[in-house]
């Protein structure tokens, strides 16, 4: 059997609320890729969090001069057409306002959003 592709048009999918913001989410159902695509807007109170399972990539397509990424509690400047890949386990938020693609794997699961110290909040 070949397997299809599909296409996705990300501004018609709904947004949903999540820790960095509005989240349109794409492929969750797809049988052809372990994971899930996100066009996240980054809102201003974006909340630190975690995840013990999920590997995600950011990609930033647009966002304000003085935007970055705070992993582990470093902040890193950021600019358009950077990308982050952030490994399970790592404390991270987008600051200041953006847009970001985000690649997450496996298929993204809101139960793996966790707040606080990874350490403690993982024992």
């Amino acid at each position: 059997m070949v397997a299809k592709p599909e296409i996705v048009d990300l501004t018609r999918i709904k947004p949903v609320e999540c820790p960095c913001g509005q989240a349109r989410r794409a492929f969750a159902e797809s049988p052809e890729f372990p994971g899930t695509l996100h066009l996240t807007q980054i809102s201003l109170d974006a909340k630190p969090h975690h995840h013990r399972d999920h590997t995600e990539v950011y990609v930033i397509l647009t966002c304000d001069a003085d935007a970055a990424i705070e992993l582990n509690g470093e902040l890193h400047p950021v600019r358009p057409l950077m990308s982050i890949l952030i490994p399970p386990g790592v404390q991270h938020r987008a600051v200041g306002k953006m847009e970001v693609l985000i690649v997450c794997t496996p298929e993204f699961d809101p139960a793996d959003e966790h707040f606080g110290d990874p350490a403690v909040s993982s024992a």
